[in-house]
């Protein structure tokens, strides 16, 4: 019985252009998870926290709010402004006038306009930074373009909340 002998140059071929477009599609995948701001709900943020303790960054608004929305639109699409928070924080949006979804915070039943409350939040947009022990708070108020934003993020997270 004759068997057909493996052409070996062909098949490293093919395992090559395999491994190549394995490659492009990791790389094309942490390109993406760039794209935007991986926002999530508070008590998402604070179970994260205790696997992996990290800042939370609180992005206070409301559905009313123009300038809340005006950060959505301009300085939260910033490919710096993502990087920097995706690699920093925790993000998370809150809802300040949201009575309607509950969750659990250091033994305490809360909504979001009771925690926006709790934070002492009073305007629109507001920004609350949370350190990885979530005991230590401040605020960052009012609409920000990009590089103020973060040249007063980075700021704060530098002077009142270094890395450990």
């Amino acid at each position: 019985m004759y068997e057909k002998p493996v052409d070996i140059l062909s098949t490293m071929k093919k395992l090559r252009i395999l491994y190549l477009t394995a490659i492009l599609g990791l790389v094309s995948l942490s390109t993406k998870a760039q794209d935007k701001i991986e926002w999530m709900k508070f008590e998402e943020a604070v179970k994260a926290n205790d696997f992996s303790p990290k800042m939370l960054f609180v992005d206070v608004y409301t559905d009313w709010c123009g300038w809340c929305k005006k950060m959505d639109k301009d300085t939260f699409t910033d490919s710096k402004v993502i990087e920097y928070i995706n690699a920093n924080f925790y993000a998370v949006k809150l809802n300040a006038e949201d009575t309607s979804r509950t969750f659990n915070f250091m033994g305490k039943e809360y909504n979001e306009a009771q925690m926006a409350a709790a934070m002492r939040v009073r305007s629109y947009p507001n920004f609350v930074i949370i350190d990885s022990t979530l005991q230590n708070i401040t605020q960052m108020p009012g609409y920000r373009e990009p590089v103020p934003f973060l040249e007063g993020l980075t700021g704060i997270v530098a002077n009142g909340f270094p890395k450990k």
